[in-house]
């Protein structure tokens, strides 16, 4: 238990009056709790009015409903971060980074044929001059300032090239001249404001052009086909040219060449003579009898003593009778031959000892008529039995030894030369 003191007469001292602030949170607790509740809602409904976040690479203008509308101070405007401003006035964000916009422009070429141009424009605000943006153009400055002006622009760049060259050659050029032109414009034009807060603004010092790309071009069917033939046809035209110089270059190349063997056969056929070819056949033919391969090897006997080739059998032989038979007995009674020729290639034959045809003869011995029969021409493929014996009796039979003489047997002579 709590002990209270008593008073001398044994009384209970008087309690504490509360103070005045507790006195009047007691009386008014739930007046306060209600106001309290109200702000709270206040508070939360207007926070998005009040607050206001500006983005990374952003900035935003301030428009005052009882201050004068936009606030044109470009020291006023609104950084990045969270803003507070009044619930009535605006807070607009433009942004500072760098834009990329992509749209698709009809143009005619200069020999009138139509074509679609796909643009791609990049851009960038410049700061100081976004309040002015803003109070003369407005948020949708891109599509009421930038693609009608770039798309008149391409229009007026392309109408001066064919559809040739806006298709292939001269693509970089209209970007280019679609730039500087573009350039020039935005310098021609002005934004401008009389009155209280007056300006003069050029456009190029609001707007910063980077670049206007070409990205694609459609061209008819048609036509793209003709220019693809057209560029086809050139390039073959081109490849000829390089054909005939490098035909040229062969040319002067075998000429070069043949000057430089004629000039070896000159050195080179001084110092050659009988004996060398001589002595290099004789290299040929020992090379040719130790070759692994089968084969037949002839030894004639011309003057050189080289191998006989073969080959050339076309060609017609001298005539002859005593290499294939004997001929008849002469007034000596003896039997005559004729030696084997050494074979040469045709195409070293003189022409006189070349064969003609024969024609047939009347023989005046017996006096009846003969006829020699016509030789047939002879051809070197294929090779007849007859042609191989022919060849093989014209080498052989020479080196045969000659029969003896048959001796003339004495005939009894008749009884009107028998001596009387």
């Amino acid at each position: 238990m709590k002990a209270y003191a008593l008073s001398p007469d044994g009384t209970l001292p008087p309690a504490k009056k509360p103070s005045l602030w507790r006195r009047f949170v007691d009386r008014h607790l739930p007046a306060l709790v209600i106001y309290l509740m109200v702000v709270t809602l206040v508070a939360v409904v207007l926070f998005p009015y009040l607050a206001v976040t500006v983005p990374s690479g952003q900035v935003g203008v301030l428009w005052k409903r009882f201050g004068g509308g936009t606030v044109l101070d470009p020291r006023q405007l609104r950084d990045e971060g969270l803003r507070f401003i009044l619930p009535w006035n605006e807070l607009y964000i433009y942004d500072l980074r760098l834009q990329s916009i992509t749209q698709n422009y009809n143009a005619i070429s200069s020999d009138g044929v139509s074509l679609d141009a796909t643009m791609n424009v990049r851009f960038r605000l410049q700061r100081d001059a976004i309040p002015v943006l803003h109070q003369a153009i407005g948020p949708n400055y891109i599509d009421l300032l930038v693609r009608p002006g770039i798309g008149s622009l391409a229009r007026e760049v392309m109408a001066q090239y064919t559809a040739e060259q806006v298709y292939s050659t001269a693509r970089q050029e209209i970007q280019d001249k679609i730039r500087s032109l573009a350039e020039d414009r935005l310098s021609e034009k002005m934004m401008e404001r009389e009155g209280e807060a007056q300006y003069r603004v050029s456009m190029r010092d609001t707007i910063i052009l980077y670049d206007t790309l070409v990205h694609g071009l459609e061209l008819p069917t048609l036509v793209v086909n003709a220019i693809n033939r057209k560029t086809e046809q050139y390039y073959i035209a081109e490849e000829y040219k390089f054909r005939v110089e490098r035909e040229r270059r062969e040319s002067e190349r075998k000429k070069i060449e043949a000057e430089g063997i004629r000039e070896f056969q000159q050195i080179v056929s001084q110092g050659i003579s009988d004996s060398y070819l001589r002595w290099r056949g004789i290299e040929a033919t020992l090379q040719l009898s130790q070759s692994t391969n089968s084969k037949v090897v002839i030894i004639g006997n011309p003057k050189d003593g080289l191998p006989v080739i073969l080959g050339n059998l076309d060609a017609q032989p001298p005539p002859s009778t005593g290499a294939a038979a004997p001929h008849d007995n002469d007034t000596t009674g003896k039997e005559t031959t004729t030696a084997a020729r050494p074979a040469l290639p045709l195409e070293k034959t003189p022409a006189a000892a070349l064969a003609t045809p024969s024609e047939k003869v009347q023989s005046t011995g017996s006096g009846t008529t003969g006829s020699a029969a016509q030789d047939k021409p002879r051809s070197l493929w294929p090779l007849s039995l007859h042609d191989i014996e022919a060849f093989f009796a014209r080498i052989v039979r020479p080196t045969e030894s000659k029969p003896a003489p048959v001796a003339q047997q004495p005939t009894e002579k008749s009884a009107a030369e028998q001596p009387k």
